[in-house]
């Protein structure tokens, strides 16, 4: 015999507030609807559920064991009500987000870190690549945003890209690099050092080529290339070696106290590090919410930046 999973939900108000009109009320329906329930399941299950003449009313023995059964449908809406609202306010999903190794690895995984901790049951799918692909990603439906540096101006007809950081790239050492105690620090210290180059399809491979080019270094040595964010801090931070790496993530690591930044001032990279987003893509609520975290996370960071740069002695 299947049941009405309502009939037995009222089963239970009624038994658990201790009457018809208690019961009634407690769901939001009127007196004679749940009279009427209670009646015609009674009459389908061919037993009382109810002790006759009994004041206040008195469930019989099947009807406390139905009782038991519609409070568990009581529970399943209720939880399934808060599952539909946390959804909709953004705090439960899948965001499936992609960027550049260095980006995501020395800056996004923290601001990841801090909105998970706001909502744990949001689960971030996290991937590594470089703008071109991402894009691809993106135009695919495989990935709901990206964090990348790009040229604003540059950005392809069908994409969305938000600069919430100004590129700005720095000659990046570890804490205890000699350098840092040389005043004044000319360009020419710079020149016998060795250097780590990072990966060649990455953007730093060639601002790097660019700075060395700019200090008129034409001869150096590539003491080790590739590898990932955390290798690099890891040689920079027992070496004397030298890289080109965004402020932003130097200053990220300022707490690890691994990384610091030469005060010479070098070129600016034409790109600015932004969100990409596929302009048609469907918005769901937790890529939303997550979306103006991050937007938000990173202002704070622009301006810890920018207070940073103007204390530091930085030379033209």
């Amino acid at each position: 015999m299947k049941l009405d999973p309502r009939h037995l939900e009222i089963i239970a108000a009624i038994v658990d507030q201790g009457g018809l009109t208690e019961g009634a009320t407690a769901l939001g329906r009127t007196q004679p609807s749940v009279s009427r329930t209670v009646a015609m399941l009674e009459q389908r299950i061919g037993a009382p559920l109810f002790e006759k003449g009994r004041r206040p009313l008195v469930p019989t023995e099947l009807c406390q064991a139905l009782a038991v059964e519609g409070r568990k449908i009581g529970g399943a809406g209720k939880t399934a009500s808060a599952i539909v609202g946390t959804y909709k306010a953004g705090h439960r999903g899948i965001v499936r987000i992609g960027g550049t190794p260095v980006f995501m690895d020395g800056v996004v995984s923290s601001i990841i870190a801090e909105f998970q901790r706001a909502s744990p049951q949001v689960r971030i799918e996290q991937s590594y690549a470089y703008a071109a692909e991402l894009m691809s990603l993106l135009d695919a439906g495989t990935l709901d945003l990206a964090v990348c540096p790009l040229n604003p101006a540059a950005v392809p007809a069908g994409f969305s890209f938000q600069p919430v950081l100004p590129g700005r790239n720095v000659i990046a050492c570890g804490i205890n690099h000699p350098l840092l105690m040389k005043r004044p620090l000319r360009l020419t210290d710079i020149a016998p050092y060795a250097w780590i180059a990072p990966p060649a399809s990455s953007p730093l491979y060639q601002d790097m080529r660019h700075v060395l080019g700019e200090i008129g270094v034409t001869d150096f040595k590539i003491s080790f290339s590739g590898g990932s964010l955390a290798s690099i801090t890891n040689i920079l931070s027992q070496s004397d070696v030298l890289t080109v790496l965004p402020y932003s993530v130097v200053f990220m690591a300022r707490r690890q106290k691994m990384l610091a930044a030469l005060s010479v001032r070098i070129g600016h990279p034409e790109r600015s590090l932004g969100i990409l987003t596929k302009g048609d893509m469907e918005v769901r609520p937790a890529i939303r919410r997550f979306k103006r975290f991050v937007e938000s996370e990173f202002r704070n960071l622009a301006q810890l930046i920018m207070q940073q740069e103007q204390n530091s002695l930085w030379r033209s």
